[in-house]
């Protein structure tokens, strides 16, 4: 039997998987879900949503929006913008024009006094400036009238093979309920890439392509990261693949040392700064782990190559800033420090090439994000290909009916952006419980 109308709006909503897992999570409960109003500016995002959602009217910039003049409600859904809280950015949170973009969500929650809302961002928000941004957001809803809930959550643990946390916010009207909603003890749920796989798809004849299959395998290759960032057995470097010019054994080692001792705390006393992931040592330095008596022609050789920079050591600063709420906020950043003397670092990178990873059917993805899902490559009939947007839409838990007619490079763009409906699913369905 059919209850009542269930009605949502959806903010910053990229292609809708917010909605998407609401409407699941709706329609389980016997509830017909129905979305009254949508916000999106990004022109590929609308794209996908006017396929889906043939009928619904896509309104524009948020902030420009008078919060009476959308309609009624029961539940807020909101990805709100991540970059300005997200480790991949500034992080300068609400000192960034898009982090702003929560009092907005606030303002239309005050003026609208919905039932509850879901909001889900980047998890690097939990300790975005010592924990202050996370406070402010607790607090201001917390203000408004309502019990929030908030955890970071992993899309492993719910049957999508992508490692994926976010932090989700669950909030319901404190005259409804006595208490927040738990997001704890979710079902886990467990799969591997080999799920999601299509087959027989066209491979890749690219030069760096070949040569990757010229010195592996394709099973040697699965599960392999093609980048000068880390060491370990599961990282093929460009010195093994000899890309930016000869490698000789010695300077192989030599590499190989430095990408390890580089991220070892003690440097950072030594040198003087703050701790980082990856510091320029001093030919002095590297003597301590590494002799040899032509080691600066060996630096120098290298250098010239472009496998390691002679830089100065980077320091970390502090800034203040007033959030438009009139919030003091404090944010870092690295500087070089050119009062420490220059030292020689790998010239670190992950997506310096074509092919950033190739994955493992028995394991699980990575964390997908925009700059790098082209860069993801499966085996597929003895050869190599990048993810189908299809298999791209599957690793985000979308169903086989949600039509995604774009250019590839877009389409990656969007998926890197958007959310995993399973677990949205979960918690809407805690939610609409609740309500």
């Amino acid at each position: 039997m059919v209850k009542d109308v269930l009605k949502f709006i959806d903010l910053f909503a990229g292609i809708g998987g917010i909605r998407l897992g609401l409407e699941q999570a709706a329609k389980e409960a016997g509830f017909t879900p129905m979305c009254v109003f949508t916000s999106e500016i990004k022109e590929h995002a609308i794209a996908i949503l006017k396929q889906n959602h043939p009928k619904d009217k896509i309104t524009g910039d948020i902030t420009k929006v008078d919060a009476d003049t959308i309609p009624d409600f029961d539940i807020l859904c909101g990805g709100f913008p991540c970059q300005a809280f997200s480790a991949a950015g500034n992080r300068d949170g609400f000192a960034d024009t898009r982090g702003t973009l929560f009092f907005d969500v606030e303002r239309i929650i005050r003026t609208k006094t919905p039932k509850g809302f879901i909001l889900e961002n980047v998890e690097g928000l939990v300790n975005h400036d010592g924990g202050n941004t996370l406070e402010v957001i607790l607090s201001n809803l917390d203000a408004a009238g309502y019990w929030v809930s908030h955890k970071v959550l992993n899309s492993v643990d719910f049957g999508v093979p992508q490692e994926r946390k976010r932090i989700y916010f669950v909030g319901v009207r404190k005259d409804l309920c006595k208490e927040a909603i738990s997001l704890d003890a979710f079902p886990k749920k467990k799969a591997t890439l080999e799920k999601v796989l299509e087959s027989g798809k066209p491979t890749s004849a690219s030069p760096f392509v070949t040569l990757l299959l010229n010195l592996f395998t394709v099973e040697e290759l699965a599960g392999k990261a093609i980048k000068d960032k880390r060491g370990g057995e599961s990282n093929i470097h460009s010195w093994d693949l000899q890309l930016k010019g000869p490698v000789s054994t010695e300077e192989k080692e030599l590499l190989n040392l430095l990408m390890t001792e580089r991220r070892k705390k003690k440097w950072a006393e030594i040198i003087g700064i703050k701790w980082m992931d990856g510091m320029p040592l001093t030919k002095g330095q590297i003597e301590t782990f590494y002799q040899n008596d032509n080691l600066q022609a060996m630096l120098d050789d290298l250098t010239n190559k472009g496998y390691v920079r002679f830089e100065h050591p980077k320091k970390q600063i502090t800034e203040e800033h007033i959030a438009p709420n009139g919030e003091k906020v404090t944010t870092t950043r690295r500087v070089s420090d050119t009062s420490k003397p220059k030292g020689y670092n790998i010239v670190a990178g992950k997506l310096s090439y074509e092919v950033g990873k190739v994955l493992s059917p028995n394991e699980v993805a990575p964390t997908l994000v925009a700059t790098d899902m082209q860069h993801l490559f499966v085996g597929d009939n003895g050869g190599l290909r990048t993810l189908t947007l299809r298999e791209g839409l599957r690793l985000f838990g979308y169903p086989e009916s949600f039509k995604f007619d774009i250019k590839e490079k877009d389409g990656f763009d969007l998926l890197g952006n958007t959310v995993v409906v399973p677990v949205i699913k979960a918690v809407a369905s805690r939610l609409v419980d609740k309500i």
